[in-house]
């Protein structure tokens, strides 16, 4: 074990129980999954460049920048930021691989994150999903060794997840078949775009087609934003007019940037054209003739991002979780017992503070992993249907957002448990806070996400659905019969299952059952299916009574965030569930099942004036929910050490001298 031992005296209680040892080897490779060779070669690489994260604080902006973008190139060569592409272009051909690299990126610093997923995923992505063979063939290759570096221009001043309000215009002009690409007012320049200040090529910029004078939607063009002037040097292109971002909050390795452009051509070629095309003699061609489902298809094929910015939240979590216990299993503070001063983690509100986000980390990386291995099957054709790809759509939007919020929340919290080492710069928290701060925006605000994941659930992902703004989307429930959505969320069949589950029926004050995680996931869908069926009668009611749909939504917004929320959160319940009960018996399943009960009631004590308003939850009841998460932390204690190891966390990304130490395990 890697941490205090267990005495003899600890290890067992009245009841019965025994404390569980964990085997760190084992639990790691559990986490890593299909893909820990892949995660250990990011390791490895991360150690060698170890040197970033205390460069980062002395190198100024612009040669941190410089920095950032050598480590990337020379990552490039290791093969492990291509793992995505297709073999033939110099990938790997496997996109499970390239999410658990890119996750595993998260451990070490995040501008060298950031940029690698600025030029591989969203640059390099968006020419492998949205072009074709003929942008495959020239571009791919130059992109996945890094000798072609890009740009993912779609977010403007004036918008950013309203993405089919562009104002960035692309006009066909048919005499000499190009595309003349203008931005068309101020708050219409791409902004915030990763590598455009300084080491940006190309630009994959996002526009609205203008074909013979009709509007044709957004749609996506290759742009070179730089081109090399008589003496070598790279100068914006023609018509093209760049600035810089300047300082941010964090990420300072990366070169965000803006872009204007004022009639750019670029050849007709230079569309990609997976989804549309527009033929020489300026016709316009799409297999999908809905406008509004081509933009959503086209959308939904760049989802890669959103999965990776959710995973990258989860795994600055570790770091920061990792950096704290070992702190707490390291100071002492206060004379609780005896004459030596007691360790941090033995105190209950430590533990209180620390242990239930830790258990919460562990549920997050289940549900992230079920989501990858969505994703990979999507995207490589092993499943192609619609609905599949609404759900996945669906919950990468969610997963990313309850983890980057949470990899906010955790940080913070580890860094106040650190005192005041954990606000010096040494010992991370500073860069941590700062460069995942945006994570909670990047790929889409997460309340936005969250609209879309409730989008989905209102309606079933019906299929006309899915093609609707929020107004189009309340006038749509409103036509519903609400005993029909009632139906589909099987509120009424939920509750016949929770009483026959209960002991005592209706009697929900039975002690009994707390650990028990049907009665756990019983809960968790009560109260999705309860939110859903009542912001669906709250769209009709306001509908019925005249009331402009604008205003109908914008007074249930609350009730629909709320709602995908507690989606969401049943989902993350049922992974941890899934992967606890998959395991053999024994102690690593004792052990994960106690971070799964932790994570459970924790999040039943969190919500419980809305179980208790709903009548889930008696006083008796909630006070045992919080007995019980206490008893979880205090059989959890021991074994934190050991959990927080197995995230594999490189020792040369903790850093933290003041907090940690040489790393040596302290014993309780």
């Amino acid at each position: 074990m890697a941490t205090d031992t267990v005495t003899p005296t600890d290890a067992s209680d009245a009841s019965g129980y025994v404390q569980p040892e964990v085997d760190v080897p084992a639990l790691t490779r559990l986490l890593d999954g299909r893909y820990a060779e892949v995660r250990n070669l990011v390791r490895s690489n991360l150690a060698a460049y170890s040197s970033v994260l205390e460069d980062a604080e002395t190198l100024s902006r612009e040669d941190y920048r410089e920095r950032v973008k050598e480590i990337v190139v020379e990552m490039a060569g290791t093969g492990q930021t291509g793992m995505g592409f297709p073999e033939e272009y110099g990938g790997g051909g496997d996109i499970g691989a390239s999410i658990a690299a890119f996750e595993t990126l998260a451990f070490g610093d995040l501008s060298v994150l950031v940029k690698v997923g600025v030029q591989f995923g969203l640059f390099g992505g968006a020419i492998l999903q949205l072009g074709t063979e003929r942008h495959h063939e020239e571009y791919l290759r130059r992109v996945v060794t890094g000798e072609l570096m890009g740009c993912f221009a779609m977010t403007e001043t004036g918008h950013g997840s309203n993405v089919q309000a562009l104002g960035t215009v692309a006009t066909y002009d048919v005499a000499t078949q190009e595309f003349v690409i203008t931005t068309t007012r101020e708050d219409a320049r791409k902004d915030y775009i990763g590598n455009a200040a300084e080491h940006g090529e190309m630009a994959v910029v996002f526009a609205q087609l203008e074909v013979g004078g009709e509007g044709r939607g957004v749609h996506a063009f290759l742009v070179p934003i730089r081109v090399r002037d008589g003496e070598g040097e790279m100068v914006p292109a023609p018509g093209v007019t760049i600035a810089d971002d300047g300082l941010k909050m964090g990420l300072n390795g990366v070169d965000n940037g803006r872009l204007w452009f004022d009639e750019v051509r670029v050849p007709r070629e230079n569309l990609l054209n997976r989804f549309a095309d527009v033929t020489p003699a300026g016709v316009y061609e799409s297999a999908i003739e809905n406008p509004n489902r081509r933009f959503f298809t086209m959308l939904g094929t760049l989802i890669q991002g959103r999965v990776c910015v959710g995973g990258a939240g989860i795994n600055a979590s570790k770091v920061a979780l990792t950096i704290a216990v070992k702190y707490a299993l390291r100071r002492r503070q206060f004379e609780a017992s005896g004459e030596q001063e007691e360790l941090l983690l033995d105190y209950g509100m430590h533990q209180r503070r620390l242990l239930p986000l830790l258990a919460r980390t562990y549920a997050l990386h289940f549900a992230q992993d079920v989501l990858s291995a969505s994703l990979h099957d999507v995207l490589t054709g092993v499943r192609e249907d619609e609905h599949t790809q609404r759900e996945l759509e669906s919950r990468a939007a969610g997963t990313k957002a309850l983890g980057t919020w949470h990899g906010t929340r955790t940080i913070q919290e580890c860094r106040e448990a650190c005192g005041g080492a954990g606000y010096l710069a040494e010992n991370r928290f500073a860069a941590l806070k700062a460069d995942t701060d945006v994570f909670t925006t990047f790929e889409g605000d997460n309340h936005v996400l969250l609209q879309l994941v409730a989008k989905g659930l209102l309606t079933d992902y019906a299929s006309d659905f899915q093609d609707m703004d929020q107004f189009g989307m309340v006038r749509f429930v409103a036509g519903l019969a609400v005993d029909t959505v009632v139906e589909k969320t099987r509120v009424h069949g939920l509750l016949e299952r929770v009483r026959d589950l209960l002991p005592g029926g209706d009697e929900w004050d039975q002690e009994a059952g707390l650990l028990d995680p049907e009665y756990q996931l019983a809960m968790y869908r009560f109260r999705e299916e309860h939110m859903i069926s009542g912001a669906a009668r709250r769209l009709k009611r306001g509908i019925d009574n005249k009331m402009d749909p604008g205003v109908v939504f914008s007074r249930v917004q609350d009730h629909v965030i709320g709602a995908a929320r507690a989606h969401m959160e049943r989902l993350v319940l049922e992974a941890f569930v899934e992967k606890t009960r998959a395991l053999p018996d024994g102690d690593q399943k004792v052990a994960l099942s106690l971070l799964c009960d932790l994570h459970a009631l924790s999040g039943i004590e969190a919500d419980r004036a809305w179980f208790m308003e709903h009548g889930r939850l008696s006083i008796q009841r909630s006070k045992a929910v919080s007995r019980e998460v206490s008893s979880l932390c205090r059989k959890v204690r021991p074994l934190a050490g050991d959990l927080v190891d197995a995230f594999g966390v490189p020792e040369e990304m903790l850093r933290s001298p003041e907090l940690i130490g040489d790393l040596v395990p302290m014993r309780g």
